[in-house]
């Protein structure tokens, strides 16, 4: 069997990824042969996370990778936040959808979520470090939120000023 295709990622200032992602309707043949898409693009861009609004697709679906060994993927299909720990940490990001950039963002410590699997079984999963800050990382892009909103509106201007001249570069090369 041949790998899946990737997908584009849009990236910041795109206006799609501000679109609020629509609940799945339903875990059928389209959103199973999605799931794999989203993690091979995911796996070459070498991210940890992938929302599929980062894909241009604007529904509930995130996918998710944070082990060393890059074998061990989680699909998290309509995911709820049912707690999240009042204590919080700040600790750098970055994002698919804003190459290069890297800032401090605060984030709950742990987080409680409920989601469907890639088969359509809901599960509950108890997130706390690395996991918990990329699976509220991810669901801020099904909010239609990029991590930079987080920033100040000088950051802000200016990684949006920096990613708009790299893209009309790239566009000229």
């Amino acid at each position: 069997m041949s790998a899946p295709d990737t997908l584009p990622i849009l990236h910041y200032p795109d206006p799609r990824l501000h679109t609020v992602a629509k609940p799945v309707a339903a875990v059928d043949e389209r959103i199973r042969a999605l799931i794999p898409r989203m993690l091979a693009t995911m796996y070459e861009a070498n991210g940890i996370g992938l929302a599929a609004t980062q894909v241009d697709v604007h529904e509930r679906l995130i996918v998710i990778d944070v082990s060393e060994s890059r074998d061990r993927p989680m699909v998290l299909i309509n995911p709820v936040i049912e707690w999240a720990s009042p204590e919080t940490r700040k600790g750098e990001e970055g994002c698919l959808s804003v190459p290069g950039i890297y800032d401090g963002v605060e984030r709950s410590v742990g987080v409680r979520v409920r989601a469907l699997d890639g088969e359509g079984v809901e599960r509950t999963i108890e997130a706390e470090g690395m996991l918990a800050v990329c699976i509220q990382h991810e669901m801020d892009h099904l909010m239609g939120k990029v991590f930079v909103e987080y920033l100040s509106p000088l950051k802000r201007n200016r990684i949006k000023s920096k990613l708009v001249k790299a893209q009309r570069e790239a566009l000229r090369a």
